[in-house]
C-alpha cells in the first residue's frame, strides 16, 4: 500500500448533514477496500482561484490515506462521477519525499 494525499472541493451549497455524508463516503471508498485515513483536515468554505462550474467557492477537504493502486482507481473513478465533488487531486506521497 502507498501513501497519498487528496484535496478536494465540494459544492458550496449542500447543508452541514449533505457535505458530511459526501465526505463520509468519499472516504468510504478507500476504507472499503482495506485503506486507512491518517488524518483529515476540513479547511472549509473558500474562495475558488477562477469559476468551477459556475461556483466561485468551495467546501476544502484535505486527507491523508492509504490504500493499494486499486482501491485508488476505485477513489477517483467515484470522484469524477460525483456531481457534489467540484475538483479532486491526488498526490502521492511516496513521491513526494
Amino acid at each position: 500500500m502507498k501513501s497519498y494525499e487528496v484535496m478536494y472541493i465540494i459544492n458550496p451549497n449542500l447543508d452541514d448533514a449533505t457535505r458530511a455524508s459526501v465526505i463520509e463516503a468519499t472516504h468510504g471508498v478507500i476504507l472499503n477496500h482495506g485503506g486507512t485515513i491518517d488524518s483529515v483536515n476540513e479547511w472549509g468554505l473558500r474562495e475558488l482561484a477562477y469559476p468551477i462550474d459556475d461556483f466561485t467557492k468551495g467546501y476544502y477537504v484535505v486527507t491523508e490515506f492509504t490504500v493499494d493502486v486499486e482501491g485508488l482507481n476505485e477513489f477517483n473513478r467515484l470522484t469524477r462521477i460525483n456531481s457534489n465533488v467540484i475538483r479532486h487531486l491526488v498526490i502521492d506521497q511516496d513521491e513526494k519525499k
